[in-house]
């Protein structure tokens, strides 16, 4: 969902040179992650300057070492960022009228199965099983996740959504699960920016489904307020309310629309009882992880192979920076759990910011007894990614160690599949890094070796290497 950044939008960053009324995504975070990591130790941690755009890495790690102090120290560094963007940011949220709404009817009959694409077949019963152990055998998703899909395959009666009202914001986004809830039957509040490409596409997904697609063509960041009264208003007819937040954009513009979601998000919540939020985590940023997860991960960094044996030249050459051990054991000693860094610098803070908002969004809602459904999707080969050609190689080569790429449509159905099993069957856990660790299907990125931007440009040769071979 790609925001207006004219005068229509209704959401600005703060002015941060009062001199020339320049506005700045960069001191915008820096500010607010200081907030949220208030008086702790690391709050020195957050880069500032020209530092910011190579070092940022180390804030972000920063705001998960300050929250495994305990439950309540994750809880309110995730208060603290949330008010910070809200007092910091200027989001309108008067309304600018009521939204245009189109209703499309699918005609088939509804499934009660779970399907997954993948390598060009359609994946249901025995076959997703055999995928899912080959997906275990090779690290590529937690036993958690594998769990969870069985549990709905087994349950059909879960696929039956007659309960339930979904709002989906960014309803065309490649990793979103509208296609795999209409395929269910269900009634589906999709939001996504007016342009004639996302709405021909979710039309035709919808006519040829069983579910009841509301199409809502709005600018979230443009008008916040009139979204927050569509949903907080709308007639459900008695079914309960999943507010999803699928929304990306490139540069700041995430963070814009993501602070505007936000803000809807915190409205809805507020106007209608009973709502429940279903965020997507990034595989690439930072999170605790299992010591099963760190133990996987040594034992790939101890295998013998080319690797392994240049190891010691590459460090030395690149003065460390390359073939970085993923959980070094001299300073993550004392830490329980683990910490796994997949920030990719070409990705840019803004992307791994924007993540943020959400992943506290989830965070203070559980704490207020909100439910939640919060799980990290794999990497894969969204346009988003394939347009930058360093990642498209890198995506390419990543096989070399240990990560899968995901197509989309694999994605957002085993996403979708994931979404029902925290609706129908959600787990309990005693920390917020616990539930974002749950059902993880990180592609292989938290079980590999090393630090996944120490070998990304590795990976980026192995598969410019492919590129080259495909194009001859």
């Amino acid at each position: 969902m790609m925001p207006l950044m004219d005068s229509d939008s209704a959401v600005a960053f703060p002015v941060s040179d009062p001199a020339t009324g320049a506005r700045s995504s960069a001191a915008f975070a820096q500010s607010v992650i200081a907030d949220a990591l208030g008086s702790t130790p690391d709050a020195a941690a957050v880069p500032t300057g020209a530092a910011w755009r190579s070092d940022y890495p180390s804030a972000f790690r920063s705001l998960v070492t300050a929250g495994l102090e305990s439950p309540t120290a994750a809880v309110d560094a995730a208060r603290r960022g949330l008010a910070a963007v809200h007092s910091r940011m200027s989001i309108d949220l008067t309304s600018s009228g009521a939204l245009a709404s189109e209703l499309i009817v699918g005609s088939a009959r509804p499934t009660r199965r779970v399907r997954i694409p993948y390598g060009g077949q359609l994946l249901t019963g025995a076959d997703i099983d055999r995928q899912l152990d080959d997906w275990l055998a090779h690290d590529v998703i937690e036993p958690s996740c594998a769990e969870a899909v069985r549990t709905v395959a087994a349950h059909p009666d879960w696929l039956d959504l007659s309960d339930l009202t979904f709002a989906i914001l960014g309803a065309g986004a490649q990793m979103g699960p509208v296609s795999s809830l209409l395929s269910w039957g269900a009634e589906v509040i999709a939001v996504d920016l007016p342009r004639p490409a996302i709405w021909e596409r979710l039309r035709s997904v919808a006519a040829g489904s069983s579910g009841r697609l509301h199409a809502v063509p709005a600018d979230v960041t443009a008008s916040p307020g009139s979204v927050a009264d569509h949903l907080a208003e709308r007639d459900l007819r008695g079914r309960s309310l999943v507010l999803g937040n699928y929304v990306y954009a490139p540069g700041s513009a995430h963070v814009l629309v993501s602070a505007a979601v936000d803000a809807v998000t915190a409205q809805t919540v507020k106007r209608r009882d009973g709502t429940t939020l279903s965020f997507l985590g990034t595989p690439t940023d930072v999170y605790a992880v299992p010591d099963a997860v760190v133990d996987a991960a040594e034992r790939a960094y101890a295998r013998s192979g080319p690797m392994r044996a240049a190891r010691p030249v590459l460090r030395g050459l690149s003065r460390g920076r390359l073939a970085q051990r993923h959980y070094p054991p001299s300073s993550e000693a004392s830490l329980a759990p683990g910490i796994t860094d997949s920030l990719v610098l070409q990705q840019g803070p803004n992307y791994a910011f924007a993540k943020r908002i959400q992943r506290w969004r989830a965070t203070a809602a559980r704490a207020d007894g909100v439910p939640v459904s919060f799980t990290v999707a794999p990497p894969s080969r969204t346009t988003s990614v394939t347009s930058n050609r360093l990642l498209r190689a890198a995506y390419d080569g990543a096989h070399r160690f240990g990560v899968s790429i995901f197509d989309p449509e694999t994605s957002n159905a085993l996403m979708a599949t994931l979404l029902i099993h925290d609706l129908r069957n959600p787990r309990e856990h005693n920390h917020p890094w616990q539930y974002e660790a749950d059902a993880a299907a990180h592609g292989g990125l938290w079980r590999q070796g090393y630090v996944p931007r120490s070998v990304l440009g590795l990976a980026v040769g192995v598969g410019a290497r492919s590129l080259v071979g495909r194009s001859r």
